[in-house]
């Protein structure tokens, strides 16, 4: 019996096993399959490689204690990353294992902050093929491409075209640094196994100069495609995805905001899809914001919301608060009522000329501040939108370091005892505040949580743990989640299931301290909750749902690998 291709067999008896018909070299360069030196004296000889290893069999904590030591040698961050990269294009069994032992170590070196260097130094360190790299010259030829990897069994792609790589903006093709990262996340958080990810950049040029001047670059030395070139190009891939990788959902990451919000809206109904930027940051801030109102007792509609920075973090945000007030009985105009968003203009208001659309639903007509005092006339400025409005939530996703300041959050104060302040924005130095100065200004009182890692902070004799509200959170189990129920569209309920489920993984202890997240280290639970909690609503909901007198939780227990070696056997 077998239970997906790459997560376990099983013989007569019952005992699980590996089939496998690769043989020396070939079979210690499959990444997938390598054990290295933790194949048995019996596997090297059935499956020739002796002579080929060194003579001692170790054993798998042998070998995670080795590489442990190599990853705490190396002396910086990057250096870091590089041995974690270099450990998993050889043996994705070992990487893994070793990542589920230190989580909150690693994340960061794997994914952000650490990542973001890695796309800027991307040319200068590349290492081995991993993923595709899509261009205008071989965009057709997707089919002959996906030969090269398991073809149908793919089921998660993530695919970026790396024009707004985290706060730095546009990387070129060094932006592929992010979906390995990305779906490095999925395994290790939804147990997806490695080989049913596939990493997609698609170099359709690049404006950074810098990268375009360095004769080291790996991307196509042009600047990047626009308008109607650009939409042709998007449409090929998309079509070539749903062709030959029909399974997979596909994930959108780091566009700019404007064909982050376009993709999205252009294929979300042609395949299983969703862009990370607007919906996985709108559902993890808004089970923060669930987790504030416990502490807070009091409810989303009680509050008023303002998001400093109206881009596709900062609009998803804005749409996942306003699917969480209706979903407790809000109206649609009382709900967008209570949402305010700010862009480098300042409040955005629906007569303003060339505005983008993703803003409109939520732009305030120019009525309500006119009897608002304003330095410039026509022009509401953060710290003047507070000093009118009973302001009780700030979500910063604006990227701009410092934007917050003490003035905001002590008037805050005056119409909140318990204030929600959530600098959003990475890296580090992008946060709008740091926490330290938060709990400084507001005597304690405030409720933060960040974008980034924070170190707890001591301020009044308390300890208080920073909780990140980090898209880890939400991406991995929605992802499983569509596989394992087949959806043909992923929806905002899905993600708003989502936020509500991973409210209810906070311990009453977190709550207690002032912390609306979960700790990173416990991301597979966390990830199967979401998952069983999106597939539980689809089951009662959907009366053609795939999952319809079936035991949900076997169904994502079949689809989740677990990173250990299993006995060979040669066919």
């Amino acid at each position: 019996m077998t239970i997906g291709k790459y997560l376990r067999w099983k013989d007569e008896n019952g005992n699980e096993f590996r089939p496998v018909s690769l043989t020396g070299t070939e079979l210690l360069n499959d990444r997938t399959l390598n054990k290295s030196t933790a194949f048995t004296y019996e596997e090297r000889e059935a499956f020739q490689l002796s002579g080929l290893l060194p003579p001692r069999v170790q054993t798998f904590d042998d070998q995670l204690n080795r590489v442990y030591d190599g990853f705490r040698n190396a002396s910086t961050d990057i250096e870091k990353y590089l041995f974690l990269r270099a450990l998993q294009d050889r043996n994705e069994t070992l990487f893994y294992a070793l990542l589920s032992r230190h989580i909150e170590e690693m994340t960061p070196i794997i994914y952000t902050p650490t990542v973001g260097k890695a796309c800027q130094e991307f040319s200068h360190r590349y290492q081995k093929a991993r993923g595709l790299y899509i261009t205008e010259d071989n965009v057709d030829n997707m089919g002959e491409q996906a030969r090269h990897f398991t073809g149908k069994d793919i089921k998660i792609i993530v695919v970026t075209d790396s024009q707004g790589i985290l706060g730095l903006g546009d990387q070129g093709v060094g932006g592929m640094g992010i979906p390995i990262g990305k779906l490095s996340l999925y395994t290790l958080g939804a147990g997806i196994h490695p080989a049913h990810c596939l990493p997609i950049a698609l170099d359709v040029g690049t404006d950074n100069q810098d990268l375009l001047d360095d004769p080291m670059y790996l991307g196509v030395p042009r600047k990047r495609m626009r308008g109607e070139e650009y939409k042709s190009f998007i449409k090929k891939f998309v079509r070539q995805v749903k062709q030959h990788f029909p399974k997979a959902v596909l994930q959108w990451e780091d566009f700019s905001k404007s064909n982050a919000f376009d993709n999205l809206a252009d294929y979300e109904d042609f395949l299983p899809s969703f862009n990370d930027d607007i919906q996985g940051t709108g559902s993890v801030v808004l089970a923060g914001i669930l987790g504030a109102v416990k502490i807070k007792n009091e409810s989303l509609v009680d509050q008023s919301y303002v998001v400093y920075g109206a881009g596709a973090g900062g609009v998803g945000v804005a749409d996942q608060i306003y699917a969480g007030l209706l979903k407790e009985g809000c109206s649609h105009a009382a709900a967008r009522d209570k949402i305010f968003i700010l862009d480098s203009q300042g409040l955005v208001f629906d007569d303003r000329e060339g505005l983008d659309e993703y803003k409109k639903r939520y732009a305030k007509p120019r009525s309500i501040a006119e009897s608002w005092h304003t330095e410039v006339l026509g022009k509401v400025s953060l710290t003047e939108l507070i000093d009118n409005h009973p302001v009780t939530v700030l979500l910063g996703t604006s990227g701009i370091g410092g934007a917050f300041k003490e003035e905001h959050v002590q008037k805050m104060m005056e119409y909140t005892k318990r204030p929600m302040v959530f600098p959003l924005s990475n890296p580090t130095a992008n946060c709008e505040a740091l926490p330290e100065d938060i709990y400084k200004w507001s005597d304690g009182q405030a409720i933060v949580a960040t974008g980034s890692p924070f170190d707890n902070v001591s301020y009044n004799g308390y300890e208080y743990r920073i909780g990140q509200g980090n898209n880890v959170f939400i991406f991995p189990g929605v992802g499983l989640a569509a596989i394992v129920s087949r959806t043909r569209k992923i929806n905002l309920d899905m993600f708003t299931m989502a936020s509500y489920a991973l409210a209810e993984c906070v311990s009453e202890e977190d709550l207690a301290s002032g912390c609306v997240y979960p700790r990173i280290s416990e991301l597979k639970g966390v990830s199967l909750r979401v998952a069983t909690s999106i597939l539980s609503n689809m089951q009662a909901t959907d009366p053609n749902s795939i999952l319809r007198g079936k035991d949900v939780e076997q169904e994502l227990a079949e689809h989740m690998w677990e990173p250990a070696y299993l006995p060979y056997r040669r066919v």
